[in-house]
């Protein structure tokens, strides 16, 4: 990637986190602690897009089934 494509975010995390993050460093899972958190974010962000977009096709499917049901009700349940 880039240098010029990339950001600058400070973060503060617990002492724990640090310490297993330089572990990975460490043991040569990720060149930096930069490289390691890049990835962790990266990981997320892919996750949590799925996870929304299921969400939203969920919430879709249920206003379809709404709708059905509200024009069911207007067509037979009508005076």
């Amino acid at each position: 990637m880039p240098e010029d494509d990339l950001e600058k975010v400070t973060i503060r995390l617990p002492s724990r986190y640090v310490r297993q993050l330089d572990f990975l460093v460490g043991v040569d899972d990720f060149p930096s602690r930069s490289e390691a958190v890049r990835a962790a974010v990266r990981d997320m962000l892919y996750q949590r897009v799925d996870m929304v977009m299921d969400r939203l096709e969920e919430m879709e499917r249920a206003e379809q089934a709404l709708a059905r049901m509200e024009s069911f009700e207007k067509r037979y349940m009508s005076k």
